[in-house]
């Protein structure tokens, strides 16, 4: 079988980025695979065709068009299966990582927002997909998303597969967690009776990490003394430095991109990850499955699972930042045992790793899954 994956850029470290390539891994022995992008950065897969598309143009939004032109005319129609991680037309099968885009252009933004070329091309790439002429089959990871899409497109509730969540397993805490958690600590100079505070993401202002900053700055003032922040993922490093700062909060690591995230969320005391707009966040899964206690934003699609498992603090919408410092300082002050037990014992008893293989049972027609 052959199979297009398509999105419009790949880089290490990013949610969607790393989505592709679980199902990659998870589809390539059986099946012929080639990715097209407009750009590609760091290693490629091995054993995957790699084309990257040339765009021109001084704007995203004819880079983009450009690149859907080229799908449409030199790989729709001309494999068994074409896997969209972006939204755009002439895709068999869209992997939704993001939130639903008219949600955002019709609630909160006014009506000079949604005529703006990007949002007029978002908007038209989302029909293409999410609208009543569409065939595209779409997967979804999380409850919330079909219902916003259902509520702006109508889309039908049998083009709409609802996944299961698809967290690696090396995330779970193991028989060695305190080990890890000993030699982390140890490598950056933090003492044991202070606190750390994790954030993973990229994208920082849509990650919320203003946020993050205003409830770190607003911790009483013995406890901010112990307090140190790691925030990882790709964005501006300066000028988030500059602005943590200004804020009072100096005692920050900010790093690019870690591929030891799992021994990051053991030598943590909490997450801290107040998203302003979030279709699932793995990253809260991966921290409840180590037993790192959560503090989070109800819009974030895999919030519930927080809930749930009684493993954090999910703070109602709309944000308050207010309700964001106390919940902050609440955790940093409080035993977090029962909330490290509760999201151990949850990874255990409940199904969070299967995603992968699920997607590839879809595209390689081994089973059919229904919404």
């Amino acid at each position: 079988m052959r199979l297009a994956f398509v999105l419009f850029h790949w880089f290490p470290f990013g949610g969607l980025q790393q989505d592709l390539v679980k199902i990659v891994l998870a589809c390539k022995d059986k099946s012929d695979i080639t990715v097209y992008c407009m750009s590609w950065e760091g290693e490629r897969i091995a054993g995957v065709n790699l084309v990257v598309v040339p765009v021109r143009g001084l704007f995203k939004t004819t880079q983009q068009q450009q690149f859907v032109k080229f799908i449409q005319a030199h790989v729709s129609g001309h494999f068994d299966k074409v896997l969209g991680f972006n939204r755009m037309p002439g895709l068999d099968y869209y992997f939704a990582a993001d939130t639903c885009f008219a949600e955002k252009a019709y609630n909160e933004r006014g009506w000079w927002y949604r005529q703006t070329p990007r949002a007029l091309q978002f908007l038209s790439f989302e029909k293409s997909v999410f609208g009543a002429a569409s065939t595209t089959q779409i997967m979804l990871l999380s409850p919330a998303q079909r219902d916003a899409y259902i509520r702006h497109y109508k889309t039908a509730a049998e083009r709409m597969i609802l996944l299961t969540p698809g967290i690696s397993r090396e995330h779970m805490a193991t028989a060695n967690s305190a080990l890890l958690r000993a030699n982390l600590r140890e490598e950056f100079g933090i003492a044991e009776n202070d606190f750390l505070v994790l954030q993973v993401g990229s994208s920082f202002l849509t990650k919320g990490v203003d946020r993050s900053l205003q409830a770190l700055a607003a911790l009483p003032d013995g406890v901010k003394r112990r307090t140190h922040y790691f925030l990882v993922g790709h964005d501006d490093a300066a000028s988030w430095l500059g602005i943590a700062a200004k804020q009072g909060v100096h005692q920050i690591r900010m790093f690019a991109g870690r591929d030891d995230i799992p021994r990051f969320m053991q030598g943590a005391d909490v997450l801290l990850h107040p998203s302003r707009h979030e279709s699932a966040g793995m990253v809260l899964l991966e921290a409840i499955v180590a037993g790192l206690p959560v503090v989070t934003t109800a819009n974030c699609g895999y919030a519930f699972h927080v809930v749930h498992a009684d493993a954090g603090i999910v703070c109602a919408e709309p944000f308050n930042q207010h309700r964001l410092n106390t919940a902050l300082s609440d955790m940093l002050q409080t035993d977090r045992t029962s909330w490290q037990h509760n999201g151990i014992r949850y990874g255990k008893q409940h199904n969070l790793y299967a995603m992968p293989q699920a997607v590839a049972s879809i595209l390689l027609g081994e089973r059919t899954f229904k919404a």
